[in-house]
């Protein structure tokens, strides 16, 4: 049985007393509050969606501000990621904001892997800070959570359906994210066709089994509000930055020929309650939701890769010292395997050399056999060289001495013939 089982059962039930006077543990939600100010927040959204659909302009619009952001083009051969953090104060708060635009998104031919650069980003931020958990000595106070609270997930204002990416999309999100599903550029169709678009979106999203994050209704101070905004899903929006005059007040808004769009009119569209719902009123659900689901179930799927689990009766030393030797098993295995492969293989090349040295041989010997009789070819015709050679050496002295006869012959007539003269 393992320690912690063991403590728990020898715990005693507790028991309720009734204090006799002002302890002063009661300020202990006030204690709370100024460290949690004074430490500061980290919040950090997700932005998915295709090329030019509004996600950075609608990050502009819902803070109040204008974040660093360059236009992306239509011809990335992938999906890349860029973050970026900022450092916001309001009043007294100061919030460490980390925003992820998704470049590229939809911008390929075959679209089948776009979804992978995204999954491997959260699960790479969900490993740090994992890491960062298992270190002997942590600095989890300090340490900056890059963790993926929400996913805005931007869905084309098209009032048919959902493509085909964006359900398979958020079935690969919805168990390491917070998704919110919104419509983006709502002011492109008419409140009749948004309306049945919205129904039609929640269809797909319910029928293909995607977990969206749904407003928590467990809080009775924000249970009917929440609950009514859940009926309001996918919030359809509008962004801008702009300020116009409508009547005698400046407002963000978007003019066209036929009217204005005023950005925090709920008769024009959700962008108020998209606000409310995602900064005023669930950011800290969505932080304690992505910690207590999201990453804890990574968690629970890592170290159940390396053999840790909670109901194998073993303590976490006992646990891990079989791991070790069943790695070590492994090991020796692995070792013996590799021994034997590289015999094996030893023999071979053994073989493989032996065939090559007979081969050589014979070919040596094929070599010698053609050079000795080459030799002897040569030398045969090096005989009979030197026998012409000799033959034309004699006929070549009987000629002269035939020339030199024939010569003392002449003479010998030439001289006769002068003295009967």
């Amino acid at each position: 049985m393992a320690v912690a089982e063991v403590q728990k059962n020898l715990a005693p039930e507790a028991r309720h007393l009734k204090l006799n006077g002002h302890v002063g543990f009661d300020s202990l939600p006030d204690q709370l509050v100024n460290k949690s100010v004074s430490q500061g927040f980290s919040f950090n959204i997700l932005c998915v969606g295709e090329t030019g659909i509004g996600k950075s302009t609608l990050m502009d619009t819902l803070f109040n501000t204008h974040f660093d952001s360059t236009p992306s083009t239509h011809d990335l051969p992938g999906v890349k990621l860029k973050s970026h953090t900022y450092e916001l104060r309001e009043s007294n708060v100061n919030l460490k904001l980390t925003l992820v635009d998704t470049s590229g998104f939809g911008d390929q031919i075959n679209k089948e892997n776009s979804f992978e650069s995204i999954t491997d980003y959260i699960n790479t931020q969900f490993e740090a800070y994992l890491q960062e958990e298992l270190k002997i000595k942590r600095s989890l106070d300090t340490y900056h959570d890059t963790r993926v609270h929400v996913c805005l997930y931007f869905i084309a204002p098209t009032g048919h359906s959902l493509k085909a990416l964006d359900l398979v999309t958020m079935k690969r999100l919805d168990s390491k994210v917070n998704i919110i599903p919104v419509i983006a550029k709502a002011d492109t169709i008419t409140k009749a066709e948004l309306q049945k678009f919205k129904l039609k979106l929640m269809s797909e999203i319910t029928s293909n089994g995607i977990q969206i994050y749904q407003f928590p209704t467990d809080d009775e101070t924000v249970a009917d509000l929440n609950s009514t905004m859940n009926g309001h899903l996918p919030f359809a929006v509008v962004g801008s930055t702009d300020e116009i005059k409508v009547g005698n007040k400046m407002m963000k808004a978007r003019q066209y020929p036929w009217g204005t769009v005023q950005i925090e009119n709920e008769n024009h569209c959700d962008f108020v309650k998209l606000r409310e719902m995602l900064l005023r009123t669930n950011m800290q659900d969505m932080v304690d939701v992505t910690h207590s689901r999201h990453y804890e179930l990574y968690r629970r799927t890592k170290l159940g890769q390396l053999g840790f689990v909670d109901d194998n009766g073993m303590s976490l030393q006992e646990t891990y010292e079989h791991k070790r030797q069943e790695h070590m098993a492994s090991l020796q295995k692995k070792e013996e395997e590799m021994r034997q492969m590289f015999v094996v293989r030893v023999k071979e090349k053994e073989g493989e050399l032996k065939d090559a040295e007979k081969d050589l041989h014979s070919k040596f010997d094929t070599l010698k056999k053609q050079h000795a009789d080459e030799k002897k070819k040569l030398e045969d015709k090096k005989k009979h060289l030197e026998d012409e050679m000799n033959q034309f050496r004699k006929r070549k002295e009987a000629t002269i001495a035939a020339q030199q006869q024939a010569q003392q012959a002449a003479q010998a007539a030439t001289m006769g013939k002068g003295k009967k003269r």
